[in-house]
């Protein structure tokens, strides 16, 4: 197939974002299954300070960080003008422009997967291969997704927003740990990978936790502890939905945080989950009704906890959740039959 008639696909990663190297990683897995006889992939690098630069050089040199180089760096920013819906390349000679197809950012966490680099393609009207501005930011926000699930009917858990300021209010961290009751989690109202996370056991951990959740946002969220185990749901799609297998994470000790999420010390993947084929089928329902009124597209996984008494509980939906090949989101897939192969060509072709 000629060159002019491949799609040109920017794919976005790195990123200020403390998933950097997830989105690394991630990104390289794109780049190195998907079909290049049908897309012109134009890699697009950001630095942790927030530099874009066209990577041009070995994309096996993005995995280890290896990629930025001056040689084969060029600086880039997106065009604000939308008859061009592309980048700017700033070379030495002057500057040279890049009309696409489409954009994807391979961006998790803060900055990428906040709607805030959506924004930025969607002004430019690059076509967004992801969920939108809007949905994105709903999704990143604890406190409004949780309480948009609920006017969708879906149970959450119990919790409490807190400002800075709060912090200096006597008795008042106190008087939200024993409303909840212990133990609770105290996370960073915006940030993925479980970044900031803490599960506290008694009063005396509360403040603790709580500044150190404060080191990755300006507000923080109280939240009960649902017993039982997190169940997860990879769905595909704008109009039909497609949505794989479901999965169940089994913790022997702590909870799902960054170090478990990446090297399963203490704790295993089911796929498909250890449920009943009743249960399995709810969870999936429940994904794809959140899924909808969250306003996501293209893809996201949804994360619920399941309790003892066969109750589905919101958690968060990742927007651009992991996607190396041995991620949760093509795992699922892969356990519907969809190779991760496949599931990009699907993707792209939405």
């Amino acid at each position: 197939m000629k060159d002019k008639n491949r799609k040109k696909i920017a794919v976005l990663f790195g990123g200020c974002s403390s998933e950097y190297e997830v989105s690394l990683q991630s990104a390289y897995a794109v780049l190195t299954h998907t079909d290049r006889e049908k897309y012109d992939f134009i890699p697009v690098g950001i630095t942790r300070e927030g530099k874009w630069y066209l990577y041009r050089g070995d994309i096996t040199h993005i995995p280890g960080d290896n990629w930025y180089d001056e040689k084969q760096c060029i600086p880039a920013v997106v065009s604000p003008d939308r008859n061009l819906h592309g980048l700017i390349l700033f070379l030495n000679q002057g500057t040279e422009t890049i009309a696409l197809d489409g954009a994807l950012p391979v961006l998790h966490g803060k900055n990428g997967e906040d709607g805030t680099v959506q924004g930025v393609l969607e002004l430019a009207d690059i076509p967004v291969i992801g969920c939108d501005t809007m949905s994105s930011a709903v999704c990143m926000d604890k406190d409004t997704a949780h309480r948009l699930a609920g006017a969708l009917g879906v149970k959450v858990p119990r919790s409490y927003t807190v400002f800075r300021a709060e912090l200096q209010e006597a008795g008042q961290l106190e008087e939200l740990g024993r409303k909840l009751g212990y133990p609770l989690f105290v996370k960073p109202l915006r940030a993925g990978s479980s970044f900031g996370i803490t599960k506290v056991g008694k009063p005396q951990e509360l403040q603790a936790a709580a500044e150190h959740a404060f080191a990755y946002d300006s507000r923080i969220i109280l939240e009960e502890m649902i017993r039982g185990f997190e169940v997860g749901c990879a769905v595909l799609g704008t109009e039909e939905l497609l949505v794989g297998e479901v999965d169940e994470i089994e913790l022997s000790e702590g909870f799902f945080d960054y170090t478990e999420k990446y090297t399963l010390k203490s704790s295993k993947i089911h796929v498909p989950a250890r449920i009943s084929q009743e249960q399995a089928k709810e969870v999936k329902e429940t994904a794809k009704i959140l899924y909808r009124g969250l306003g996501c597209s293209y893809f996201a996984r949804v994360d619920m906890f399941l309790t003892p008494e066969g109750e589905i509980y919101f958690n968060e939906i990742n927007t651009i959740p992991g996607f190396t090949s041995h991620s949760r989101y093509p795992n699922m897939m892969k356990a519907a039959g969809i190779s991760f192969e496949e599931l990009l060509g699907r993707l792209l072709e939405l």
